[in-house]
């Protein structure tokens, strides 16, 4: 049979959530938490973009340094030589890229306003592929834009190309969650039969569909003997009406009928890091987990009705597919509770220490400890909210990284 990888894109198509900001040490906290919970990739940034250059090049560092252990750190940027170049000017080091172009005849008509046709699309991403491979890239995976109205033998001819230069797999995107289940099932599958080439899937929930035709296109890949790569991010976020959730994904992979017989989720996904990840990235985003959100909201395991309360009394199993712990549920609350003592931005030496003491880290002198401070103190700075009792951890464990990541490197002359 197989697999199912998870490539979670919150650091990339999450943050383009409208009205909302995420820090780069957020950014990085989350890589931290993917990598825990053994999700196979994360869409870590824009590697061509001046302000997140120092935070990939730090995560790319904690990769060296042996931080996450099995997390692929990939970087997204468009399908143009010129995006590729600048992609390994700013980070040498980047291993993993996903390159993107549109391909439906409505964005290339209403985008590029007659600059460009099919042809011109299709060369473009060949010679962007080429570049990348050529320049030090191990993994490309070549990104359909508005795939769900593209021509189905466009695509094909598309992944073919893509294939025959080196990518490593075709990510199919439902750009506008347009797409039903049984639509991209047969879609998928037609592809698949004709390219023979791993696919991956990328679906928004504008329809309220994004998990189910997720699934469903990954289940066609499957059954035409490909792995498939599913597209996730945390809690939903994502522009408009969000992205495939990455907890529901992966309960369903674990408790849909059926699917236990048909696909298998890679080895090592730890769902009970579920609850942890999705309370801290509600809180980085400053977003509520809405009441009703699978596995990690406030009613997922909440009854009322007189018949749900005593059958779930007697018997979990009555009105629960799955136990609160299998999600995770009852982690300690991410910043202390009672009396507390904090530190961030205006925060004293002793305050500071205190506040470590009780972590457990302990300084061997105030020179050392004021060195932390300092970082703690532009973190809170950064982050604009009191840090986590992981943040100030990690801003301990490795300065250096979080130091380059704060940092800003524009230069006026």
């Amino acid at each position: 049979m197989k697999n199912i990888y998870l490539i979670d894109v919150t650091n990339r198509d999450g943050v383009q959530t409208s009205r909302i900001l995420l820090s780069k040490l957020a950014k990085t906290m989350i890589n931290v938490y993917l990598d825990e919970m053994g999700i196979y990739q994360s869409e870590m940034g824009f590697p061509t973009l001046k302000h997140e250059v120092n935070y990939i090049n730090a995560n790319l560092a904690l990769a060296e340094k042996g931080v996450f252990k099995t997390l692929h750190l990939e970087g997204w940027c468009r399908a143009v030589p010129e995006d590729i170049e600048l992609t390994f000017k700013n980070c040498p080091g980047i291993k993993h890229l996903n390159i993107s172009i549109s391909t439906s005849d409505i964005m290339i008509e209403g985008k590029f306003q007659g600059r460009k046709t099919w042809k011109d699309v299709l060369h473009s991403m060949v010679e962007a592929l080429k570049v990348a491979k050529s320049l030090g890239a191990e993994t490309v995976g070549v990104n359909a834009e508005d795939a769900s109205r593209t021509e189905t033998g466009k695509l094909i001819e598309f992944a073919l190309a893509a294939k025959e230069n080196g990518a490593d797999r075709f990510r199919y995107c439902d750009t506008l969650g347009a797409d039903d289940p049984i639509t991209i099932y047969e879609k998928i599958k037609t592809i698949a039969d004709a390219s023979a080439f791993p696919l991956e899937m990328h679906c928004h929930n504008d329809l309220g569909m994004a998990e189910a035709v997720s699934l469903a296109g990954a289940q066609g890949a499957i059954e035409k003997g490909l792995d498939c790569y599913i597209n996730t991010t945390i809690n939903g976020y994502g522009e408009r009406a969000g992205n495939c959730d990455l907890v529901s994904i992966i309960l369903a992979l674990q408790y849909a009928h059926g699917f236990e017989d048909k696909v298998h989720l890679e080895d090592g996904v730890d769902l009970k890091k579920a609850w942890k990840l999705a309370r801290y990235t509600s809180y980085a985003f400053d977003i509520p987990i809405p009441i009703k959100q699978v596995g990690v909201g406030a009613n997922a395991f909440a009854h009322e009705s007189g018949i749900h309360a005593d059958g779930a009394l007697k018997d979990r199993r009555n009105y629960e597919l799955y136990d609160p712990e299998d999600v995770g549920r009852g982690e300690p609350e991410l910043l202390q509770t009672g009396r507390v003592i904090t530190t961030g931005e205006y925060g004293g030496l002793k305050g500071f220490r205190h506040v470590y003491d009780e972590l457990g880290i302990h300084f061997h002198n105030d020179r050392e400890a004021r060195k932390i401070l300092e970082l703690v103190q532009y973190a809170n700075l950064h982050t604009q909210k009191p840090l986590t009792d992981d943040e100030l951890r990690f801003i301990a464990e490795h300065p250096a990284e979080v130091s380059k990541m704060l940092t800003v490197s524009v230069r006026y002359r």
